[in-house]
């Protein structure tokens, strides 16, 4: 939690903010080899690349704000942002990576043009898989360091989006690490045959590979937004704890949503034991002198008046009970941000 509240700072930030430096630099590098080769397999990585640096930017906001202190009109606080900015970058890989990476192919299909020489394309392409590789083990790192804090699998961590940004960075790496030997091996074979058609084509696999990630990525994040519940082993021990209260005789209606930022969400309904309730009350009362009021009751009003004070005064401990017990379970739990108890 202390990770995820760092905002920029914070384990999640760091990625990103390298990611945008590195990817920026790399689509620069891959400006200049697609102007000077023509090569539709380098444009589609030039392509790649910014859409990435463009994502993470977005990303990076996110991240910032989804650390903002919650206010009138967002009472539960902005963690949410970290899904809504990945989303918002999943449809920019889908529709620019994947829409401009399958429109170059095509057009290279259908109107094949001369191609220059692939030389310093390939040490262009070479250095890009060394830094997207050393982002990608970067990002992978930090998923790891998430899922041993959240007590998860490093696959259920991902599937399951729990750090989207550092998701998004980890998966459009390895799009890259994955789409520079494509791109590569396509404009070698188009060097050697002389042949322009495979360059299209590493285009078209490249808008394949952009396409994959980001159907994930709107997926993950999507099911994240619609309002996701908690792992089902995270919930059985919140409700063990709850259940175990003295005062708690069963629980009902369970809900633990995930709010992003490994913040939940958690609410209930108690069927609360009034007996149990009242013996505490009376252990704090001097019950020989309520006898003796008891007895001098005279009238219907004399006893309505003691039941209306000593009703409240119940009420009044049921109120603190509740806090007591919300208070146990941010002790234990604390990935629990806001708690809604109900009473049966």
């Amino acid at each position: 939690m202390a990770e995820a509240e760092e905002g920029l700072l914070g384990r999640s930030g760091r990625v990103v903010v390298t990611a945008i430096a590195i990817n920026a630099t790399n689509c620069v590098f891959k400006l200049f080899a697609w102007l000077y080769t023509g090569s539709h397999s380098m444009f589609s990585e030039c392509i790649h690349s910014l859409a990435d640096t463009i994502n993470q930017i977005i990303l990076a906001y996110g991240t910032h704000k989804s650390i903002q202190i919650a206010d009138s009109f967002h009472p539960y606080g902005y963690t949410n942002m970290k899904y809504v900015a990945s989303l918002i970058s999943g449809v920019g890989i889908f529709c620019v990576g994947t829409g401009l990476s399958f429109y170059h192919g095509i057009s290279g299909l259908i109107s094949p043009e001369p191609m220059e020489d692939f030389y310093w394309a390939y040490f262009i392409l070479g250095g890009s898989l060394v830094s997207e590789g050393s982002t990608f083990l970067v990002a992978l790192n930090s998923v790891r360091k998430g899922a041993r804090t959240s007590n998860m699998s490093v696959r259920d961590y991902i599937t399951r989006g729990q750090d989207p940004s550092v998701n998004v960075v980890l998966l459009e790496d390895f799009a890259a690490v994955i789409g520079v030997p494509v791109a590569a091996s396509c404009m070698a074979v188009s060097s050697i045959t002389h042949n322009p058609i495979s360059d299209a084509v590493g285009s078209l696999l490249i808008g394949c590979i952009l396409g994959s990630v980001a159907s994930f990525t709107i997926y993950t994040n999507v099911t994240a937004l619609v309002g996701r519940s908690i792992p089902q082993g995270n919930l059985d021990k919140i409700n063990a704890e709850l259940e175990s209260d003295v005062m708690v005789r069963a629980i009902h209606d369970v809900k633990a949503i995930d709010m992003g930022n490994s913040l939940v969400r958690y609410k209930a309904e108690l069927d609360f034991d009034g007996r149990e309730l009242t013996r505490m009350y009376l252990d704090k009362q001097e019950l020989n002198a309520l006898l003796e009021q008891v007895i001098k009751f005279k009238n219907i009003d004399q006893l309505e008046e003691f039941m209306l004070r000593h009703g409240e005064s119940i009420v009044d401990m049921m109120g603190g009970e509740i806090n007591r017990i919300e208070t146990k379970l941010r002790k234990k739990h604390p990935e629990i941000r806001h708690i809604d108890l109900e009473i049966l």
